[in-house]
């Protein structure tokens, strides 16, 4: 299962990113909103993992991401070391 959030831009100018979940394509985008209709911005809307979210929760949501991911901390790095 890839986890990379694919772009795809249709001749209209509209642009959706979207995400590939056991098979299923939804619409997500932490880098940004994750449909822009006819490239307008102003128009755009945000989704995670499919569902719509507010422009205030998806940044809220992006904010709990940040950091470092457990494998590149010691913590993690000792949970994966053989003994």
């Amino acid at each position: 299962m890839g986890t990379e959030t694919t772009k795809l831009t249709q001749k209209d100018g509209t642009i959706v990113y979207f995400l590939n979940v056991k098979g299923v394509m939804k619409m997500h985008n932490w880098e940004g909103p994750a449909l822009i209709p006819q490239g307008n911005k102003k128009n755009a809307e945000y989704y995670l993992f499919g569902v719509k979210v507010t422009k205030e929760k998806w940044e809220a949501s992006r904010k709990d991401i940040e950091g470092q991911p457990f494998y590149k901390t010691a913590a993690g790095k000792a949970a994966g070391s053989r003994v």
